[in-house]
């Protein structure tokens, strides 16, 4: 079965983020922001840190503004989107996470690539193609061949 899907970014400065993401209806869920390490880009340099230490919790609305329309660059982040209204609880592995209200996973690590697991299997094949269709190099993520013993960064 498909867990999600694997996708080789490129380490540079751009809206990654949302390029891989903008598949899935990202204002309808909260998210939770955790173990993040990126910044916001400036003409001169690297600015303040993307994700606010204030804002560990963010409406799907907030996150969409943010990874659209800024430029940043990505070291590591973990995302987790629950639907809107539901307590944003813990997870630390795949079985807790298919028992759980979470519905998607994203994990950036040493900014050179994401994991993203999605319950919605149609969901996975929509951001499968469209990492294709902008020349990324992506694969699935399966029971055969996930090795992450834990859903974070």
């Amino acid at each position: 079965m498909k867990r999600g899907i694997f996708v080789d970014i490129p380490n540079e400065y751009d809206n990654l983020l949302w390029k891989v993401l903008k598949p899935i209806d990202i204002n309808s869920f909260d998210w939770r922001v955790e173990n993040e390490e990126s910044y916001f880009v400036l003409p001169d340099g690297l600015g303040l840190e993307f994700f606010s230490e204030d804002n560990k919790v963010m409406s799907g609305l907030e996150l969409k503004k943010l990874i659209k329309d800024n430029i940043y660059y990505l070291i590591f982040a973990d995302l987790k989107a629950y639907p809107t209204g539901e307590v944003l609880e813990e997870i630390e592995t795949y079985e807790e996470f298919k028992e759980s209200k979470c519905e998607v996973v994203v994990l950036v690590a040493d900014g050179d690539y994401i994991h993203i697991y999605a319950k919605d299997q149609e969901a996975i094949e929509l951001m499968y193609e469209n990492a294709r269709n902008q020349g990324l190099y992506v694969e699935y993520v399966t029971d055969k061949n996930d090795g992450r013993p834990r859903l974070s960064v």
